[in-house]
């Protein structure tokens, strides 16, 4: 799978790819061109079969340090037009990672700062090593504490007020502290971090295609169901359409016969 000219993208174990930003000398930073590969990633992952969940993580010690400063610095001389075209990229880059079907779990390697914490905030898990550090990073520099779905995010992971907190100071967050908000599933040392994830990925994968992602799907439209009785509604039509597939029998039936079933997507 590939080229990229900043991650690199391979299969560690089967439907299980592994996206590295790869750019550890600039701490993972995130130039322009490294928003319009992440945005192809995505792209491609909405169609292709043969990966069923997405860990993302970064080479050497950080998982993505923000805005590469070297990019940062032409800002200031965009127009407001200029500006907003690109913010409304930037961000179709990172949120891309909420739309897609499958799973995508954060592997949070080292700092997560500014639009690199908005791309951890865009996986639907994220499992930390003991030295990682988010912060959002854009309060800091006389921008916002919303870039990339930060406001959308961080709200829904960790609450209103740890949120506002973090958004509001753009102050570091640890990983312990981070697994004390919710902010991450899991910390571990740093050389079982990619085991982790990717063993958590084992476990998604051994369910049916079909019901992971419309279960991703699911929970990311009824955080903001009107009612419980909209969210049922959408729970009850979902649960139809999986009872109806080839997988659904044959999970039945391995459940039954105590063995590991065998899932064709049908």
């Amino acid at each position: 799978m590939g080229p990229f000219e900043t991650l690199t993208l391979d299969h560690r174990q089967p439907d299980v790819a592994v996206a590295t930003l790869n750019r550890p000398e600039r701490l993972n930073a995130l130039n322009f061109q490294m928003f319009d590969d992440l945005h192809a990633l995505g792209t491609r992952l909405a169609t292709d079969e043969s990966v069923r969940v997405l860990v993302l993580t970064g080479a050497g010690r950080a998982f993505c340090a923000g805005l590469d400063l070297d990019d940062a610095s032409t800002l200031p001389d965009m127009t407001t037009t200029e500006f907003l075209r690109g913010q409304e990229s930037w961000a179709r880059a990172i949120t891309c990672f909420q739309r897609v079907p499958i799973p995508v779990i954060a592997a949070v390697n080292g700092a997560a700062a500014g639009a690199g914490f908005s791309l951890a905030l865009a996986a639907d898990i994220r499992i930390a090593a003991a030295g990682a550090r988010f912060n959002a990073a854009f309060i800091k520099v006389g921008l916002t504490g919303g870039d990339c779905g930060s406001t959308w995010a961080l709200p829904r992971i960790v609450g209103l007020g740890h949120a506002y907190d973090i958004l509001l100071t753009g102050r570091f967050v640890d990983a312990e502290e981070a697994f004390r908000i919710g902010l991450v599933k899991q910390v571990v040392p740093a050389d079982e971090l990619l085991p982790a994830a990717l063993e958590l990925a084992s476990t998604i994968v051994a369910n049916s295609p079909l019901g992971v992602r419309l279960t991703k799907q699911a929970v990311q439209q009824n955080v903001d169901a009107p009612s419980l009785q909209a969210a049922v509604d959408l729970e009850n039509r979902i649960q139809a359409l999986a009872a109806g597939t080839a997988d659904m029998r044959e999970a039945l039936t391995a459940f039954r016969d105590k063995r590991a079933p065998t899932f064709t997507g049908r």
